[in-house]
Parts: structure tokens; C-alpha cells; sequence
């Protein structure tokens, strides 16, 4: 069966006609398969949806209990057939749930990546290649100039800034799903066993992953009047972006600005958003992990989707493997 007729990309998302489905699809459809549940892949008002148990519970806490007409778990490496479409989900190691999907029939096997990286995360199930004809790979950091130190080293870099500056309140801009989480496992795989300070918008992932077994240590709600500011002299803070810009961070102890992100790699993006600590870790590949994904599956095409697409084109036309972009619209960096 011919690729390109087995799965194509639609203005919903990429679709399979033989299957009646979508993968991660930008608009309400009637069946759809989520990769994982960061919200520029999952969308609430599907008809039907497959995913992960973790990912269908997060889709849930995040939109309310009625998120889909009707839903389906999957495990990891369980086989499914759609409408007579071979599909099966498998470990993606991007947030906890997340998956990439294998979608086959007649001979061809096409694996859509989602969102995934291949550094350890003890936050979530780690990546597993999956051997395909077709690999859909994300190119979030697609160009040659990224390459992501080790995430320990920047934990080493804030604990340092803990020791530099103990009166100041640091605040680490984290994303509520995935980054905070890894982000606070990090800190207290390097020792660091005070209680972290957690906004508002965060606490019920938390605590969803440390009742799926995820150790963050002790985590206390991050509320603070003008009366009690002093309480937080020296404490880590962790919150969304977007909370740093309003008056709540402001209320904290000569507080110290920091964001976990990928994009901390570009000096100018922090300066930018005013960071004064940039701690860059991704939950993305950089360009050494999505070239050696790649090299290690060995497709015999790669498409390539949402991020620096024309880049990671061209490398694997150079390295032989016949690449072309897809060009879907819809897709952001909320998990980085």
C-alpha cells in the first residue's frame, strides 16, 4: 500500500481514510488518536478518542470530564485494529502517557513520533524505536546549532544559584505538564530535599503523577501575601510562564527569574523574556538525537513536521534518505 494513501496530511491533521481517524487532529472529528496530552495535540469535542490511560486521565483533568463523546485506553505495545488499520502505541518519552503511533496495512507501516526525546526522564516511560517504513519524526529543534547540554548540569547551575544568592526567591518558568514535573524530580535527584513551592495551575498534575509513582518529594502550594513574602527567602518556586508577568510573582523575596526550556539555548529569547537564570532543558530531541533516531531506524522515507522542517529535510537527503515536509499548521511548543 502506498504511503501517501495510507496516511496524508488534511486540514484536521494527518489523516488515515481506510482507518476513519486522525492523529492528534487541531479541530473536533469523529475519531481521533492522541498522542499525548500536551494541548496543541489534544483537543477537547472529539467524537471518540484513543490514547494512553495517563494520556486520556490528563486530557480529563485538563478539560473537564466530558473532553470526548467517548474514549478508549491503550497500552504501550497493544495491537489494535481500526477499521481494518493495524495501530498500536509505544513509549515516546516526551511527558508521561505520551506515544508514538504505528499505523499499518498492506505491507506498510508508517510511525507518527508526536513529541519525543531520548534523554532519561524518570518522569515518564522512556523512548522505544519502533521499525517502520515511514517515520513522521517532530523537528522542534531541527537545526544543527542545538545541542542540549546534560539536564544535571543546569540542576547544578541553579543549585549553585541557591548558594550564590540564599536570600533571593528563585521562580522557575516551567510548563504545568511535563517540564515541572521533570524539572522537580531533577532537583531532587541532585539533592535538593527542601519543600518546592508549586502555583496554583500545577497542583493537580502534580499530584496525578505522584499517583502514577512519580517521587517529587514534598510539594506545598505556592500562595503568598504581601504579609508572609519573607516565608519564601531562599525557596524554590516553580510556576507556568505565564504566571511570572502578573503580580503573583512579583509578591516573592528578591525573587530570581528562571525558565526550564529548550530555547534557553538562544541567549536572545532569554534576554528577551527578562530570564536571569536560563536552564536549558528539553523534552524535545536537539539535532544530534533526531539525526541518530533516524541513522538508528533506518526508514526508507522520512516526513518531517511541526518545527525546523526544511533543515532536517535536507540532512536526510544528503544522507541518502529520500525526506519531504509536511507542513502542518496547529502545533506550538507548550511542552518546551
Amino acid at each position: 500500500m502506498r504511503p501517501e494513501t495510507l496516511l496524508y496530511p488534511a486540514p484536521e491533521g494527518l489523516f488515515c481514510p481506510d482507518g476513519g481517524f486522525y492523529v492528534d487532529p487541531v479541530r473536533p472529528v469523529e475519531r481521533a488518536l492522541i498522542t499525548h496530552g500536551h494541548s496543541d495535540h489534544a483537543r477537547a469535542g472529539h467524537a471518540h478518542v484513543l490514547a494512553t490511560r495517563q494520556t486520556l486521565d490528563i486530557m480529563r483533568l485538563r478539560y473537564g470530564e466530558d473532553f470526548a463523546g467517548s474514549e478508549q485506553a491503550v497500552g504501550y505495545g497493544e495491537a489494535l485494529s481500526v477499521n481494518g488499520v493495524n495501530v498500536s502505541f509505544h513509549p515516546a518519552g516526551h511527558v508521561l502517557g505520551s506515544a508514538q503511533i504505528a499505523i499499518g496495512k498492506g505491507g506498510t507501516r508508517i510511525v507518527v513520533s508526536g513529541d519525543y526525546k531520548r534523554r532519561p526522564d524518570p518522569t515518564c516511560a522512556a523512548y522505544e524505536p519502533v521499525a517502520c517504513d515511514i517515520f513522521i519524526t517532530e523537528a522542534t529543534f531541527g537545526l544543527p546549532v542545538f545541542h542540549h547540554p546534560d539536564p544535571l548540569t543546569e540542576m547544578a547551575k541553579l543549585l549553585g544559584s541557591l548558594r550564590q544568592f540564599p536570600e533571593r526567591t528563585h521562580l522557575i518558568g516551567a510548563y504545568a505538564l511535563g517540564k515541572a514535573q521533570r524539572v522537580i524530580r531533577l532537583l531532587r535527584d541532585a539533592g535538593y530535599d527542601q519543600p518546592i513551592y508549586i502555583h496554583g495551575a500545577m497542583e493537580r498534575l502534580c499530584d496525578y503523577y505522584v499517583g502514577q509513582g512519580i517521587d517529587l518529594g514534598e510539594l506545598r502550594p505556592a500562595t503568598v501575601e504581601v504579609s508572609d513574602a519573607a516565608a519564601f527567602r531562599g525557596a524554590v518556586v516553580v510556576g507556568p510562564p505565564s504566571a511570572f508577568s502578573d503580580r503573583w510573582a512579583r509578591r516573592f523575596q528578591e525573587p530570581l527569574a528562571a525558565f526550564a526550556s529548550g530555547w534557553m539555548l538562544v541567549r536572545q529569547r532569554a534576554k528577551q523574556l527578562g530570564v536571569e537564570l536560563p536552564l536549558v532543558i528539553s523534552d524535545h530531541c536537539d539535532w544530534p538525537e533526531l539525526t541518530e533516531t533516524i541513522t538508528e531506524l533506518h526508514p526508507a522515507e522520512v516526513w518531517v513536521t511541526h518545527g525546523r522542517e526544511e533543515a532536517l529535510v535536507r540532512w536526510c537527503e544528503l544522507a541518502g534518505i529520500p525526506a519531504r515536509p509536511l507542513h502542518l499548521i496547529g502545533y506550538e511548543d507548550e511542552g518546551d
